[in-house]
């Protein structure tokens, strides 16, 4: 079972999507992401990438975040997300995609930065790198962006040094099979 822990939508169950399809962030590594970053969100755009139930962008909003923009190219997904918005009456704070990842990033580039970004893909995409560069390389983020990426590597930039010199990490921490690493973008 998982649930808004914090904030306006305080106990709110969320619905989540049968099956073995999603694979939702564990309450304790969710819990943990949100003590570490939350002095950050207050007045902030997030975007959910891979939302799967929408819980990491309506968490961010329930806390303060100024809006969420929640992605899954699942109908499936997208349908769950529409409803755990509905029940945590936060749709004025939220824009729902069903698209793809990628697809979306192209559409906004340029045109929409935010500032906090959750990248939680299916682990057997190994989709991470790819993603980072696209914020980056797509202009998606502030200099001042903090992007949470949750992966089964510990080493999230391992096979990618030319990435891993574009962005600072924070934090690192692991739950579970999770690793959690926060980045953002090195100072130039």
């Amino acid at each position: 079972m998982m649930r808004i822990i914090t904030g306006k939508a305080k106990g709110i169950r969320l619905e989540t999507l049968e099956g073995n399809n999603t694979r939702p962030t564990s309450e304790r590594a969710k819990e943990a992401v949100f003590s570490m970053i939350r002095f950050d969100l207050e007045g902030r755009d997030v975007l959910d990438l891979y939302a799967g139930s929408g819980q990491m962008g309506l968490e961010a909003v329930s806390c303060g975040a100024a809006s969420a923009t929640l992605v899954d190219k699942s109908k499936e997904a997208a349908a769950i997300i529409r409803k755990n918005i509905d029940k945590t009456r936060l749709g004025d704070y939220c824009n729902l995609f069903c698209a793809d990842v990628n697809d979306f990033l192209r559409t906004v580039k340029g045109r929409k930065k935010y500032d906090i970004v959750f990248i939680d893909p299916p682990y057997a995409l190994h989709a991470i790198p790819d993603v980072l560069s696209s914020l980056l390389t797509d202009e998606i983020i502030k200099p001042t962006s903090i992007i949470v990426c949750e992966s089964e590597e510990s080493d999230i930039f391992e096979d990618h040094p030319d990435l891993k010199s574009k962005f600072d990490i924070l934090k690192y921490a692991k739950y579970g099979a999770a690793h959690i690493t926060i980045v953002m973008p090195t100072k130039s």
